[in-house]
C-alpha cells in the first residue's frame, strides 16, 4: 500500500497545496479552540445550575424560575447529546439562513461546537462539583457563607482541578470532529485534503498527510495538556501544615 510513489506524490501534494494544508489546520484549531473554551464556560453554567440546591425557606419565585433553568438545561443537555454533531450542524446553519439570521459557515461551526461541548461538558462539571468533598461544604455553610461564596470559593476551585483532564480529552476529540463541519462549507483540514485529492484522484495521498497532521495535533495538544495539569497539580514534595505544628510542638 505505501510504496516511493506513494511517498513522491506525498511530497508533491504538500509542494503545490502546503499553504492550504497551513490554512485548513489553522481553522481547524481556531474552530476547536474557541469552541473548547465557550463550550466550557456553557457547561460550567449550565452544570452549576443543574446542581443548584434550594432552601426550602427560598421563595415561591426563586424556586419556580430555578425549576424553569434546571429544565432547560437538561433538555439542552439531552438534545445535544442525543443527537450527532452532523446533524445539529446541518439544522443550525440551515436553520439560521432559512429564519433569516445570516451566519458565516465558520461562526455556525463555532456555534455548533460550543454547543455540543457545552452539553457533555455540563455532566462532567455536575460530576467534578458531587466530587468535592460535602464536609467543606458543610463546613463553609456552618461559618456563614452563602450558596454563592460557597461555590466560587470552595467547591469551583477544586471541582476546575478535578475538570481540566476532561477538558483536554474534549479538546482533542473537537480537534477530530471538525473533519464532520466540512457539510457546512467550512474550508478545514477535511476539506482541504478532498479538494487536493480530487485534482489528481491521488485520496489516499492526501488523506494520509492530514492523517499525519490530525495525529500531530492530538499528540502535541494531549503533552501541553499534561503539562498544565501537573502545574495545577503542585509540587509532589509539599508537606502538610499539621506536620508543621506536630514538629513545632514536639520541639517546645
Amino acid at each position: 500500500m505505501f510504496s516511493l510513489e506513494t511517498l513522491e506524490w506525498m511530497v508533491f501534494l504538500v509542494r503545490k497545496y502546503g499553504m492550504m494544508f497551513l490554512s485548513g489546520t489553522w481553522v481547524t484549531l481556531y474552530v476547536s479552540f474557541l469552541g473548547t473554551i465557550l463550550g466550557f464556560l456553557l457547561g460550567f453554567l449550565t452544570g452549576i445550575i443543574q446542581d443548584m440546591v434550594l432552601d426550602p425557606k427560598d421563595h415561591i419565585v426563586k424556586k419556580v424560575l430555578v425549576a424553569c433553568m434546571k429544565v432547560i438545561c437538561k433538555a439542552f443537555v439531552e438534545v445535544f447529546r442525543g443527537t450527532p454533531m452532523i446533524v445539529q450542524a446541518m439544522v443550525i446553519y440551515y436553520g439560521l439562513y432559512q429564519s433569516g439570521i445570516k451566519i458565516s459557515a465558520i461562526w455556525a461551526a463555532i456555534l455548533v461546537t460550543l454547543l455540543n461541548t457545552g452539553a457533555y461538558m455540563a455532566e462532567t462539571v455536575r460530576a467534578g462539583i458531587q466530587a468535592v468533598d460535602h464536609g467543606q461544604q458543610e463546613g463553609a455553610m456552618a461559618i456563614g457563607m452563602s450558596h454563592f461564596q460557597l461555590m466560587l470559593y470552595v467547591v469551583l476551585p477544586q471541582a476546575l482541578r478535578n475538570i481540566i483532564p476532561e477538558m483536554g480529552n474534549t479538546f482533542v476529540s473537537n480537534l477530530k470532529s471538525t473533519s464532520i463541519l466540512n457539510v457546512i462549507g467550512v474550508y478545514e483540514l477535511y476539506m482541504t485534503a478532498k479538494v487536493a485529492a480530487g485534482v489528481y484522484y491521488r485520496y489516499f495521498e492526501a488523506f494520509l498527510i492530514i492523517a499525519i497532521i490530525y495525529l500531530i495535533l492530538s499528540v502535541v495538544s494531549t503533552k501541553l495538556l499534561k503539562i498544565l495539569e501537573k502545574k495545577l497539580s503542585g509540587p509532589k514534595d509539599y508537606k502538610l501544615a499539621t506536620e508543621f505544628f506536630e514538629k513545632e510542638q514536639g520541639v517546645s
